[in-house]
């Protein structure tokens, strides 16, 4: 299970826009920190709560560079930096582990160098089905431990991926987020408080992962 944020680091959190890069939760996300903003952004974040929030920026047009230009999607990752490296000319090397989507609430007046918000977390919905739900959860664990025997490396880390966090959506968030790419989907699975419509996305993955890898083993289940 994920460390939860408390209500008083969500009511002001650092937000770092970005371009083609989501954060799903249980996701790790190494990133280089160089602009000058976004430094002192960083130095912040780490002397306070250590919590993070990402935001994609809306594709268009590049950005005028004012710091409250970047047009960004209403709903983010947050996370918390668990490694860090100050290098020499102050750049910096973070590591940022998923821990909630959330909602911009509001944006803060610009007080510093870079923007803050007030997040509101996400809650996934009650199933409607339980039982359907336990069912899509089990079928993603036993798709994930085929795809292990397939694959040439990195089977061992996928058996326990799987297992990580026993919820259904926190499974379902742990394996779209090392299988999927595209910033696109990566958002709109940001945005989905399903974990039904979650798993069933990775049930899908996983699925054209095996037909690909082993056709005739799916050939022989479908």
């Amino acid at each position: 299970m994920l460390e939860p944020i408390s209500d008083s680091a969500l009511r002001a959190v650092a937000m770092f826009p970005i371009p083609n890069i989501v954060l799903l939760p249980g996701a790790l996300l190494p990133l280089h920190i160089f602009e000058p903003r976004y430094r002192a952004m960083t130095r912040d974040v780490l002397a306070g709560s250590g919590v993070l929030a990402l935001a994609r920026v809306k594709p268009g047009p590049a950005a005028s560079g004012a710091v409250a230009s970047e047009p960004i999607f209403p709903v983010v990752g947050v996370g918390r930096i668990i490694a860090s490296s100050e290098l020499p000319d102050g750049r910096y090397n973070i590591l940022v582990r998923g821990s909630v989507r959330a909602e911009i609430a509001e944006e803060h007046p610009l007080e510093h160098l870079y923007r803050r918000i007030r997040a509101r977390p996400l809650s996934d919905v009650a199933p409607a089905q339980p039982a359907v739900l336990s069912a899509l959860h089990q079928q993603l664990i036993g798709l994930c431990d085929r795809l292990a025997e397939v694959i040439e490396q990195g089977g061992e880390q996928l058996r326990e991926l799987v297992r990580t966090d026993d919820t259904p959506g926190g499974c379902s968030d742990l394996v779209c987020a090392a299988l999927i790419s595209d910033a696109d989907e990566r958002q709109r699975l940001l945005e989905t408080i399903d974990p039904s419509e979650r798993l069933a996305c990775a049930i899908r993955h996983v699925s054209r992962l095996l037909a690909e890898l082993d056709p005739d083993t799916a050939s022989e289940r479908s």
